[in-house]
């Protein structure tokens, strides 16, 4: 047999293998659901409409200064839309739903009006993309869950699968923050204005 016939066998046979195998894992593996590619930023507590936030904002930082998990920052110049007003980016640092909630008392333009509760805050709404949750792989994480500053009225297991988010989700970002896959496999998405 010449060499080039051989090749040929040996490339035949090693494929009659492998083609089945990879079909039968494309079967079994879910592809993922890609989260959104650009990392929402959240708006503080009490933000006003977004349009509004805007223009009544005065970049003071009086809010970046008053937060004690060093969550909220001025966003820079170099990002074009909005600079120096305050965002929070739940893959940073996350709103820990303070005692208080300080930065809402803070802001002298009315841009963040004061909450006296927690459950006043709606900076958005956590999404889960269950195929990325390492729960839907049979591995066990209770990291979300278990961190969330609102507890079960927010985030819950209902099975050995991923959480479910419920009503009292304040958008805070801190199951975004501790989710350890890459990309996240729960994001907390702005409240649409």
């Amino acid at each position: 047999m010449e060499d080039s016939g051989r090749r040929a066998f040996f490339r035949e046979a090693l494929a009659g293998v492998v083609r089945p195998l990879a079909d039968y894992l494309e079967q079994r593996i879910p592809s993922p659901v890609e989260p959104p590619q650009e990392r929402p930023r959240l708006r503080p507590p009490g933000a006003i409409p977004e349009a509004t936030f805007i223009d009544t904002c005065r970049r003071c930082g009086a809010c970046v200064e008053a937060c004690p998990a060093n969550a909220i920052f001025p966003l820079p110049e170099s990002f074009g839309y909005a600079p120096r007003t305050p965002v929070i980016d739940p893959d940073y640092a996350a709103c820990v739903v303070c005692e208080g909630l300080q930065c809402t008392h803070v802001c002298p333009s009315g841009a963040l009006l004061p909450l006296s509760a927690p459950t006043q805050i709606r900076m958005g709404l956590a999404e889960v993309y269950r195929p990325l949750c390492v729960r839907s792989r049979g591995e066990s994480c209770t990291q979300c869950v278990e961190r969330c500053p609102m507890g079960e009225t927010a985030l819950r297991f209902i099975d050995a699968g991923p959480p479910e988010v419920l009503a009292g989700c304040v958008g805070c970002g801190v199951c975004q923050l501790y989710c350890p896959t890459s990309p996240k496999a729960i994001v907390v998405q702005p409240l649409p204005a």
